[in-house]
């Protein structure tokens, strides 16, 4: 090969265009960052369990606690003063019955939780309630019975629209109907501005899946269930039944929907993103959160930055807001 040859060549090898320039320093990345992750876009899932005098880990997710009342209010605190968008209040009773009559107690212990939040936080959260009967019923599912024992869809609708007006009496911000019942949302929305509270926003969790990676959120409630939720949460098979889900809410004035889970359903909080005109949520749950839990604690990955990529990772898939369990971590962790 000839010297002017091998000149030639050598040029030719020299990339003009190097996209490795953008990733030069730290400085440099961050500005060019497509994807933001901030404490305000995350909202902390929070157990709260009546008769307890101190927080009861929750053996399948480490560092989740149930809440008694009074701890309850040391975690929102934090919470707020982190500067998170807000917190999801799950409650668990001492007692459930055949038709869920603790939802609608006022003296039950997700509405009194409710009322302790609000007077602790004020505006600095959005206090947020899920909306379902899975936790108090003794059944386990998220509607009333029929004799034969199917899940009956309108009979539940009934019971959805009087805890609605129970969490709304008793000061939430944001309910969050998540038992995938056909029309949920409209009633929803009809009980509360009928009822004068017009200002309740609705969460609807509008695609949810029928999930393998609910198991350790079942121990989070003291879930009673016996069988699966298939004939009403949906098909993990389906992509397009998730968007059809979630438009049906938006007619219905869900003012965000969800996505649940989020890390198995990337590709679904693609596509609501893309379909709807409103606020879009991701819950990252109970089973994404014990397996990274799990790994981590076995060495097998860096536990701090799989956390902040998983959840950058649903927020680049289109979520404007992730529940997550690691919500006050991942704060602290962005804090740095």
């Amino acid at each position: 090969m000839t010297e002017a040859a091998a000149e030639g060549l050598a040029k030719g090898l020299r990339p003009v265009v190097r996209p490795r320039r953008l990733r030069t320093t730290p400085a440099l990345r961050r500005m060019v960052a497509e994807t933001s992750l901030e404490a305000r876009q995350l909202v902390l899932p929070l157990f709260v369990r009546e008769g307890i005098d101190a927080p009861a880990p929750i053996s399948s997710m480490p560092g989740v606690v149930q809440h008694s009342r009074s701890s309850l209010l040391g975690a929102v605190a934090e919470a707020a003063e982190l500067g998170l968008g807000g917190v999801m209040l799950f409650g668990i009773p001492g007692s459930k019955d055949a038709t869920g009559s603790g939802a609608i107690d006022p003296a039950g212990v997700l509405n009194l939780a409710i009322t302790d939040v609000v007077a602790e936080v004020g505006d600095a959260l959005t206090v947020m309630s899920d909306l379902c009967l899975d936790e108090f019923t003794d059944h386990g599912h998220c509607g009333l019975l029929t004799p034969d024992g199917r899940v009956d869809n309108d009979r539940t609708l009934e019971r959805y629209a009087e805890m609605a007006l129970a969490q709304a009496d008793a000061g939430v911000d944001m309910v969050g109907p998540s038992g995938m019942m056909d029309g949920q949302v409209g009633v929803v929305r009809a009980a509360l501005d009928a009822a004068g509270h017009t200002d309740v926003s609705v969460l609807a969790y509008s695609a949810k899946y029928a999930s393998a990676f609910f198991g350790p959120f079942r121990e989070a409630v003291d879930s009673s269930l016996v069988g699966d939720r298939r004939t009403y949460q949906q098909d993990p098979a389906n992509g397009v039944e998730g968007v059809r889900e979630a438009l049906l809410d938006v007619e219905q004035g869900a003012d965000l929907v969800m996505v649940k889970p989020a890390l198995s359903y990337l590709d679904v909080v693609r596509r609501v993103r893309d379909a709807v005109d409103v606020p879009v949520a991701a819950y990252n749950v109970s089973g994404e959160y014990a397996m990274l839990e799990a790994a981590a604690a076995q060495g097998w990955i860096d536990r701090e930055p799989a956390i902040l990529e998983s959840l950058v990772s649903i927020r680049r898939a289109g979520a404007d807001i992730v529940l997550t369990y690691w919500a006050a971590e991942a704060a602290r962790l962005l804090r740095r």
